[in-house]
């Protein structure tokens, strides 16, 4: 079983994406901020990380410049509801990059694609 990290600083949303996660059949880590995310990789030992940008105290692209620092190996999808980040340099170093959306389908989809490319 693949163990995800979702990093999003709204609850309502990381218990979503948990729950439809985890019914996927993935292991699913939460992070509320980019300190807690790095911690977490640290800790959990994550397979994939789903990172949003717009996040108060460390953003997610600071945070990915922190984690690929630690495990350049680590995929990561960013998630943001901003299609403008698709065109900052920092967002290229990620695998993939994922509009919000209230369908996940987008996203599960993307994740299992990621995965397959990384597969251990």
């Amino acid at each position: 079983m693949n163990k995800l990290l979702v990093v999003d600083d709204e609850a309502p949303l990381r218990l979503l994406y948990e729950k439809e996660l985890t019914e996927e059949g993935y292991e699913v880590v939460l992070a509320s901020d980019g300190w807690e995310a790095v911690k977490k990789i640290e800790e959990e030992s994550p397979d994939l990380v789903v990172l949003d940008i717009q996040m108060p105290e460390m953003d997610g692209l600071e945070a990915m410049g922190k984690i690929l620092g630690k495990s350049n190996k680590l995929p990561v999808i960013i998630n943001s509801a901003y299609t403008s980040y698709k065109n900052n340099f920092m967002s290229w170093a990620a695998d993939a990059y994922v509009v919000k959306s209230s369908n996940l389908d987008e996203l599960k989809s993307t994740i299992k694609n990621v995965l397959s490319t990384y597969c251990r």
